[in-house]
């Protein structure tokens, strides 16, 4: 029991950096029908409001392929498709509405659950929608006519953020009309991207059949650039179906200004809070730019350097330091972050009349200790050595000797440390000293 306590507490504690990075945010949250009618929507909806609750200002857009499917069969009808899109005629069209109404009416029961002993317990959701997408027509594309079949001609956007601002769950359907009052069917994974891109959302989320971009190996992938994905597209490389309609729609919307898109395995009970509020994850990030951003610290990264080094200084791998210390020699770290959150520090204490210094604090959050942050931190302390006209780099451990051998660094004895750093050397604590010439 105290054990489980103990996870608990730190689960809640590893969380509170997202739930106040979030706070405020828009998140615009794709599915399919596969999702809307099938067994995890009894849970999505419960992580949808608690997402909410957290005050995460949230656009769900939901899909109906099969509810239409479904209807289109229940009328005697022949499903028409090309290239992958469905051909909409004025028969499929009447499929479409009804599939659409059907669905959305469940996903917003679904919302507006509020029974004892649930997590949606005395909540209340309010689920808005509205006339926020002007459409066009597909056309003719290889001499097939796809009638109703449309695409998104523009966003209302600031009718979506008037609703969000109101503290509404904007739920949004795949359906557009035009100028003319034509009724269209748009896909919903591109009405998820246009609207991610209106409202200049945070985060775009589909949920997919699958965990994710997997490499060679069927590992996942945790985290892609658009121009690493783009590469994955062209050359087929894991896609699923779903991944084949979405990944395009993820690709161009990090291009256009969304910050992150998110592909998470439907499947996945827990998956958005999985994805959003532990270090590692469970699904695959897109992004412009790479995840992991390796910069020099500031005053406002000391809170996160003392919740990164505290567990490591209480179990004896590193010297502890006070809060006062840190922000006095803050400017000696270089720092790494993962999608804004701080996750591994390292320090260089110059010693410039030998031509030494210290690297000094080298810690990794353990989610990303096989990620090989801490070669990167090594090599970022190295070249700030090396700027410094300084010729030796030395360390002292007492956890983590084998890894700084494998790296290039011989043992040598205290007496060979820096006349100002071996006075201070502790003798009880017995750390190993190692040096490296740059």
């Amino acid at each position: 029991m105290a054990a489980s306590t103990e996870q608990f507490v730190a689960w809640v504690r590893g969380a509170a950096p997202y739930i106040h990075a979030f706070r405020g945010r828009t998140f615009v949250l794709a599915f399919g029908g596969e999702v809307a009618g099938g067994a995890r929507a009894q849970s999505l909806a419960y992580d949808c409001n608690l997402l909410a609750a957290l005050g995460i200002r949230l656009v769900l857009v939901h899909g109906a392929r099969p509810q239409i499917d479904a209807e289109v069969a229940r009328r005697g009808l022949e499903p028409r498709f090309h290239n992958g899109l469905r051909v909409t005629d004025a028969a499929a069209l009447e499929c479409v509405k009804a599939a659409m109404a059907v669905t959305r009416i469940e996903v917003e029961a679904l919302l507006s659950q509020g029974l004892p002993n649930t997590p949606m317990a005395g909540s209340y959701m309010r689920v808005t929608g509205g006339n926020f997408i002007t459409a066009r027509p597909v056309g003719v594309v290889d001499g097939v006519d796809y009638q109703y079949t449309g695409a998104v001609r523009k966003i209302i956007a600031e009718e979506i953020n008037a609703d969000l601002d109101q503290q509404n769950v904007v739920l949004i359907s795949p359906l557009g009309v035009s100028p003319a009052g034509e009724i269209f069917n748009l896909s919903m994974e591109e009405v998820a991207e246009t609207v991610a891109v209106a409202v200049k959302a945070e985060k775009l989320i589909y949920l997919c059949d699958a965990p994710g971009l997997l490499d060679s190996e069927q590992r996942l992938i945790d985290s892609v650039t658009a121009d690493e994905a783009e590469r994955m597209f062209k050359a087929g490389e894991g896609l699923t179906e779903d991944l084949h309609l979405y990944l395009p729609c993820a690709i161009r919307a990090v291009r256009r200004g969304v910050s992150r898109v998110h592909l998470i395995d439907y499947d996945k009970d827990g998956g958005l809070l999985l994805e959003f509020f532990t270090h590692a994850g469970v699904g695959t990030v897109v992004s412009r730019d790479p995840l992991f951003r390796l910069r020099d610290a500031g005053v406002e990264d000391v809170a996160a350097l003392v919740a990164l080094i505290s567990p490591m200084e209480a179990d004896g791998t590193l010297v502890r330091r006070g809060r006062e210390l840190l922000e006095q020699e803050v400017d000696r770290f270089s720092v790494i972050e993962h999608d804004g959150v701080l996750v591994g520090c390292a320090a260089l204490y110059p010693f410039s009349d030998e031509r030494a210094a210290e690297l000094a604090c080298l810690a990794v959050t353990p989610e990303y200790r096989r990620a090989g942050l801490g070669d990167q931190l090594l090599r970022r302390i190295e070249l700030r050595a090396r700027a410094q006209r300084l010729e030796r780099l030395f360390v002292l451990t007492t956890r983590t000797a084998h890894w700084f051998r494998e790296r290039g660094f011989s043992e040598i004895g205290p007496e060979a440390l820096p006349r100002q750093k071996r006075e201070l050397y502790n003798y009880q604590r017995r750390s190993k000293v190692f040096v490296k010439s740059l």
